[in-house]
């Protein structure tokens, strides 16, 4: 099997650089849960395209990994699209304005990024590898990085932005706000990591379905 004629291994090289460009062209610090998150799926596709092209398989390693990364990443599309943006046509900014190249890493890292590895996540290999007892480790991470905020910015006053996102400044309604958002946010990505575990199990028993169909054929 040739490696380099499957649509996979392209596909996953326009994931790294889709959002390694984004990295690039942006400005922000890892602060930022979009640059954690990006820099994550950057460095898991890299090496899956290492691995890839090493072992001739279309089958992306650490499957577990690969889910983890796919709801970071959707979180950062999601919270960016619908709290940060409020829904906004991120489209605009990107012909016009002296800030584009700002534009266009914001484009990358939060619109483009999360669609493929989402694309990636429902038609590419390896299916059902991801497992419902997943979901505890894989949100360790989005509130280990609120925990982590909100500490840095309780012991250094003084930190250059220390609430990088809105939803954890309690400077105008107070921590009870926050915490409040937090609970909120937590919930919700329990609920959007279920799908991401729903999605591989179904796309499997889709797929399982659908062979049969195309033998006859």
């Amino acid at each position: 099997m040739n490696i380099w004629t499957r649509p996979a291994l392209w596909w996953r090289l326009a994931i790294v650089l889709s959002s390694g460009l984004g990295l690039v062209l942006g400005t922000s610090s890892l602060v930022y849960f979009t640059v954690e998150s990006n820099t994550l799926i950057f460095g898991y596709f890299l090496g899956a395209v290492y691995w890839m092209t090493r072992r001739g398989t279309v089958a992306a390693p650490a499957p577990r990994l690969r889910g983890a990364a796919t709801l970071y990443i959707l979180i950062t599309g999601l919270v960016a699209h619908i709290l940060l943006n409020h829904g906004a046509n991120p489209l605009p900014g990107l012909v016009s304005g002296p800030d584009r190249l700002s534009n266009w890493s914001n484009f990358l890292l939060h619109y483009t990024t999360p669609v493929l590895v989402l694309l990636d996540w429902l038609c590419a290999r390896p299916r059902n590898a991801s497992r419902w007892q997943d979901i505890p480790l894989w949100l360790s991470f989005p509130l280990g990085y609120a925990a982590v905020t909100m500490a840095r910015a309780a012991l250094f006053p003084s930190f250059p932005n220390k609430y990088p996102y809105f939803f954890f400044d309690p400077s105008s309604q107070g921590y009870g706000y926050v915490w409040l958002q937090i609970a909120q946010l937590t919930v919700e990505f329990i609920v959007l990591a279920a799908a991401v575990v729903g999605l591989d199990r179904l796309g499997t028993t889709v797929r399982g379905r659908l062979r049969p169909a195309a033998a006859e054929v």
